[in-house]
């Protein structure tokens, strides 16, 4: 999915901080949407929103405001024998 089908209302846009970077994202988007506009695969990350781990059963209902931080961490496979 494209951050060109993330078009909210009116073109609004948030500034949230997203490890630690301010980004803009489209107003209105929840945890997945958010993922998705960002270009990340939802099932390999955990989400952390203002100091809180959100559940993946969570995401579809919870909204990401303006000025929120969120932490996201990409599980990444492999390793060495």
């Amino acid at each position: 999915m494209s951050n060109q089908q993330f078009n909210s209302d009116m073109g609004l846009r948030i500034e949230v901080a997203v490890n630690g970077e301010r980004r803009e994202i489209p107003a209105g988007l929840n945890v997945r949407q958010m993922l998705l506009y960002l270009n990340l695969d939802p099932q390999r990350v955990a989400v952390e929103l203002n100091r809180t781990i959100v559940r993946k059963t969570l995401w579809d209902s919870t909204s990401v405001e303006a000025d929120a931080n969120v932490e996201i961490v990409e599980f990444v496979g492999g390793g060495s024998r």
